[in-house]
């Protein structure tokens, strides 16, 4: 294992020794400057940064969030679209200074592709709710690893670069959501991959503004990624636009310079996209990982609280697929727009494809309702096509209740209604579910998760077992 994959280890395992805050660092004030544009006070910002700028909650859980994004990754080496970039990339890139998860080794930009198809793939990585807005802030790891690698840096420089990617992402979902503009989230990604893997690099702030002016500029990503008939596309966009940005931060590391007008000049991102909106990154923290979720189901996030309903009333009333009349599930306007029917496509007919299964609420309460689970296996070819799941999505309505729309994204609330031939109609009304902010993912819950995923390609004594961690004498809890 190279030298960044260990020192990341060490930081999972012994965590920091010190804070201080951004303020009290550097000789410029914390006040943003006026005179320099959005994107150089963004630069600023990202330069400034450092690992003692996170409280120990932070530190704990983008700890949690980088296991969980390896877990995600090492359970998606046998995925069709990540087989594919694995040729590619055998045909024409043999070697680099960055790894593979798996094996070999590539260049950055490539590391940044081939990893970021890993972690995503699955649709298992963690996410961030804005009330616009809903982004995957772990997407941006496998860049900012590459980047780490390339650099020889610490694991401590590693997690405050990722902690820049984060907070980028996670603040301009808060404030410039693109989706209902017919912009996909990528968009914002490319700003915060650029700011992390400029971090990682040890680029100054000219060089960083540099970065993220361009990787702004070129990569606006369509929405059309995500609605209709889904495709490989889904989980490849991402890591498409984190190789784009990390080829982007090499050059700009050279001297490539772009436009530093890119949020607020003339046809930028505020004018062209996003409108106008204000962030005073110099007032900014690392703080923000703290807000996002992890996924106890393998399926679209907006899907959790109503995924961990139904099976709480199926454990409850013992029912079988054959007493169900119908399933109706009232939920929040975002779920049924995305995963409900709603404005992005049918979720019902023609559910034949990974992409579009783990995206169709009918689909993934059904086969929760059989199979008692939503994981990797219930996203096979054979089970997507199978006749009882088939037949029973069709018997579940999605409709949206403004009610729950405006309680979302602090809750993600749902009614879920099994009517059964017998007359009984059996309600669970569910608010969030085990790994959403009420109910943070635990580091047992973390390491059990891991091992699933990374089971069926490890021979290793697992992370948890009986109640105790495997890997180190020093107890995980205490990280």
């Amino acid at each position: 294992m190279t030298g960044v994959l260990n020192a990341v280890t060490n930081e999972l395992l012994w965590g920091p020794r010190s804070r201080r805050t951004l303020k009290a660092r550097g000789s410029k004030s914390a006040a943003k400057d006026d005179a320099m544009s959005c994107v150089e006070n963004l630069a600023a910002f990202v330069c400034r940064s450092a690992y003692e700028d996170l409280s120990k909650a932070a530190i704990e859980q983008l700890k949690i969030r980088v296991l969980d994004s390896l877990g995600c990754a090492v359970g998606a080496l046998d995925g069709e679209p990540v087989r594919i970039i694995r040729q590619y990339l055998t045909e024409f890139e043999s070697q680099g200074k960055c790894t593979l998860i798996g094996g070999g080794t590539a260049a950055p930009d490539s590391a940044a592709l081939y990893n970021g198809a890993l972690v995503r793939y699955l649709d298992f990585n963690d996410a961030y709710l804005a009330k616009g807005e809903t982004c995957h802030p772990s997407d941006n790891l496998a860049a900012v690893l590459a980047a780490a690698e390339y650099a020889d840096r610490t694991g401590r420089d590693l997690m405050a670069a990722l902690a820049v990617a984060y907070q980028v992402q996670c603040r301009l979902s808060d404030v410039a959501p693109v989706r209902d503009k017919g912009f996909d989230h990528t968009t914002h990604g490319s700003y915060a991959v650029a700011a992390g893997v400029s971090r990682a690099l040890g680029l100054d702030e000219i060089q960083t503004a540099n970065a993220i002016a361009i990787s702004g500029t070129a990569f606006n990503a369509l929405r059309v990624t995500r609605t209709g008939q889904l495709s490989h596309w889904k989980g490849l966009a991402f890591p498409n636009t984190a190789a784009c940005c990390t080829r982007v931060v090499f050059l700009a590391m050279n001297g490539i310079t772009g436009p530093l007008e890119v949020f607020e000049g003339d046809k930028g991102f505020m004018d062209a996209i996003s409108g106008v909106f204000d962030i005073d990154w110099l007032r900014e923290d690392l703080e923000r990982v703290k807000w996002t979720i992890l996924k106890r189901f393998n399926a679209e996030i907006h899907s959790q609280a109503a995924i961990q309903g139904v099976l709480d009333l199926k454990l409850r009333h013992q029912f079988s697929v054959e007493e169900i009349t119908r399933i109706e599930i009232d939920t929040f306007d975002v779920a049924f727009n995305i995963i409900g029917g709603g404005e992005e496509g049918d979720k019902t007919n023609s559910v034949t494809t990974k992409e579009q299964a783990d995206h169709s609420l009918p689909y993934v309460i059904a086969v929760a309702i059989l199979d008692s689970d939503v994981m990797p296996a219930q996203y096979e070819p054979v089970r997507i096509r199978s006749q009882d799941v088939q037949s029973l999505l069709r018997r579940v309505s999605v409709s949206a209740n403004p009610a729950y729309s405006q309680r979302f994204p602090e809750e993600m609330p749902c009614r879920i209604r099994v009517v059964l031939r017998d007359g009984r109609t059996l309600i669970k009304e569910s608010r969030d579910y085990p790994g959403f902010v009420s109910q943070p993912m635990s580091w047992e819950m973390a390491c059990k998760k891991f091992d699933l995923l990374t089971e069926p390609y490890t021979h290793t004594i697992p992370l948890w077992a009986n109640g105790t961690l495997k890997t180190s004498s020093k107890p995980w809890a205490t990280m």
